[in-house]
């Protein structure tokens, strides 16, 4: 209604393209359990599959023969492990953001993309928390980290920032498992109501924990659902923050920087939004849902990514003039070797892949072009992880004496690992696409032609 009041020009593109209706909603995506997956899932999932499993093997092989296996050194102690902790946790962002901060400023446009976001969320953290556990070196004893009186006195360092990462992360996990498990109990209870198979009925009825759709039910799960995206805002901010801690409060040259938390929440933004669009592209083609994943939706998430990399192009210019205006000589090396050093290709690699290539989505035409979205996507998906890889590598293969520096050479487990998690996240986002609904229909069904909304509330979801 207020919308209506707008100017034309301030008002949001339409959400659909109208050419679906409410029951062709239901069935696209509600019946989705009970077909019979198409030849190409098949295919996918065997490939993801099996690249998971190279990475279980080399995590096994880890396990059996120690930290050795990696390439981890002195001074590189911190090496691919960390990165790809880093590198994951911030994949989980955009969907935080675009379910939770988009929905607490009424974006309408969050509706058809939110719980593909939030789904990658949990995934995306999932897979993070798996370097921490093994780098640890005796997963087995990682429950050393949390505070329980013991008899062996033993008790965690809680100045330590590692120690403030196991809180931050569980919270983090916690808060999105609920605020995504929430979002979808209506939903659930829909396809309970439409499952025939009396094993998916008995474990949608379980999930949809007694869900009728009564308006009480309505009442208290918007109060939830707005108390949770209140409190995954704050968490946005603040668990990407927590892990900049662990480089910013130390005092190696290249990390003992103010900008980082800012810098790191930035970057996590980014990568999140490209991992969300190429996700979304694939779903979008293969489960014949554009008339809901429009090109709008699209076209928008393509600014928010020409947007953040300008924020990092910023943040990497304030890096330089840092190192320029401390007129620190430690801080002036380690600047240089980010550009022209051994691993000056991959400071290039970031500068290009994250600040460059974006740019050309200041073209509309680009943003609305498969290829071009494809490309971008996986350049800035490439240059965050580089960017991990040139904080934490080249800060810390050069430290203040040189007797001490040490090039950092991956092993062959390193990169397993490493390819073994994007074969676990897209495993999992495969098995998600079959099993649980991938749009919020609820949602969805607000801004659709013909709806009538079932009580007074119903339309504040929209």
């Amino acid at each position: 209604m207020a919308e209506a009041l707008l100017p034309e020009g301030l008002r949001e593109p339409a959400l659909t393209d109208g050419a679906i209706t409410l029951g062709e909603l239901d069935d696209r995506v509600l019946s989705v359990p009970e077909t019979r997956p198409p030849a190409k899932w098949f295919a996918a999932f065997a490939l993801t599959s099996a690249i998971s499993a190279v990475g279980l093997a080399c995590i096994a092989y880890t396990l059996y023969t120690g930290i050795g296996a990696w390439g981890n050194n002195s001074p590189v102690f911190w090496a691919f492990d960390i990165i790809n902790f880093v590198f994951w946790v911030g994949i989980g962002h955009a969907g935080t953001l675009i379910s939770a901060i988009l929905f607490l400023f009424r974006k309408r446009w969050r509706n058809s993309i939110a719980r593909y976001a939030e789904a990658m969320t949990i995934f995306a953290v999932i897979c993070a928390a798996i370097f921490p556990l093994i780098h640890v070196g005796r997963p087995w004893l990682a429950f050393w980290l949390f505070p329980y009186p013991n008899q062996r006195a033993l008790w965690p360092n809680f100045r330590s920032p590692l120690l403030w990462d196991v809180f931050a992360v569980n919270t983090y996990f916690i808060v999105s498992l609920l605020f995504w498990f929430l979002g979808m109990v209506p939903d659930i209870a829909s396809m309970r109501d439409r499952a025939k198979d009396p094993r998916l009925k008995f474990a949608y009825t379980a999930l949809s924990v007694g869900w009728r759709g009564s308006a009480e039910h309505w009442q208290h799960y918007e109060k939830a659902y707005l108390l949770l995206a209140g409190l995954a805002t704050g968490l946005v901010l603040s668990v990407h923050s927590v892990v900049s801690f662990d480089f910013a409060v130390s005092v190696v040259p290249g990390w003992h920087m103010t900008i980082f938390p800012p810098y790191f929440v930035t970057g996590a933004i980014f990568a999140g939004f490209a991992m969300v669009m190429m996700v979304l592209i694939v779903v979008r083609e293969t489960m014949d849902l554009k008339h809901l994943i429009t090109m709008y939706h699209l076209e928008v998430m393509n600014k928010v990514i020409l947007g953040t990399s300008c924020l990092m192009g910023y943040a990497y210019m304030m890096e330089g003039f840092t190192a320029w205006y401390s007129q620190n000589q430690f801080i002036h090396h380690a600047f240089k070797q980010y550009l022209w050093g051994a691993y000056g290709w991959a400071g290039w690699t970031v500068l290009v892949c994250n600040v460059l290539i974006p740019q050309l989505f200041w073209s509309s035409r680009l943003r609305r072009s498969y290829p071009s979205m494809i490309f971008v996507a996986a350049a800035v998906t490439i240059g965050m992880w580089f960017e991990r890889f040139v904080i934490i590598v080249m800060s810390l293969q050069q430290d203040y004496l040189p007797s001490s520096w040490r090039l950092y050479q991956p092993t062959l487990i390193d990169f397993g690992i490493l390819l073994g998690s994007f074969g676990i996240f897209f495993s999992l986002v495969l098995l998600f696409a079959r099993v649980l609904p991938v749009i919020a229909t609820t949602e969805v069904k607000a801004i659709l032609p013909g709806y009538q909304p079932a009580h007074g509330g119903d339309h504040d979801r929209a």
